[in-house]
């Protein structure tokens, strides 16, 4: 993935959030994330290094209200964005550009982890079927025929789990999982 903002951008950025008034890190945090509905988060190691650096500068000043750090720009603060005022429309559209790529990579993200679930219980059922044997012989005792099943819908079990626990799999992914969980148990049920 591509970085969101481009070098000197948050920075600016950060700017042009303080001209609207004072805020806490945490909600310039807050507010970069609904910039980015969401698909970004910037870390506080983002943010307070960079908020440090403008106080430097001499950009904004820093408040302590005894809880909490307010940040705050200053007349130099103010000088700045207004003598970058082009630079900001054109960290606007690059923003929309960035937000755009965001949920592009998404999807992509949720397609192929769709068709990779999708691959995998698919694999999964073609294996059981593959080593299924009628009930009515083929086994040597129902217990194999009951243990090769048991081994098959824990496999089953077990890759579905993965997919769906990971911090990494999207909530689309996961209803995707679900759909297919019960599509098999349909099938199943055609066979009584």
């Amino acid at each position: 993935m591509s970085p969101v903002f481009a070098h000197g951008q948050l920075r600016l950025y950060l700017l042009s959030l303080l001209e609207e008034g004072p805020r806490h890190g945490y909600e310039i945090m807050r507010d970069l994330e609904q910039r980015f509905n969401g698909l970004y988060t910037p870390s506080a190691g983002t943010v307070y290094p960079r908020l440090a650096k403008l106080e430097e500068e001499g950009l904004v000043s820093r408040g302590d209200d005894g809880r909490k750090v307010t940040y705050t720009i200053t007349d130099a603060g103010r000088a700045e964005v207004a003598r970058r005022q082009s630079d900001l429309g054109d960290l606007e559209d690059d923003l929309d550009r960035s937000v755009s790529q965001l949920a592009e990579d998404v999807r992509s993200r949720v397609k192929g982890d769709a068709a990779d679930l999708r691959a995998e219980l698919k694999a999964a059922a073609q294996e059981a079927r593959r080593v299924a044997k009628p009930a009515s012989g083929g086994y040597t005792s129902r217990g194999q025929a009951s243990g090769e099943f048991e081994a098959a819908i824990n496999e089953l079990r077990q890759s579905a789990r993965k997919l769906v626990r990971s911090r990494h799999t999207s909530d689309t992914v996961r209803t995707a999982a679900l759909r297919i969980v019960h599509e098999a148990q349909r099938q199943i049920d055609q066979l009584k």
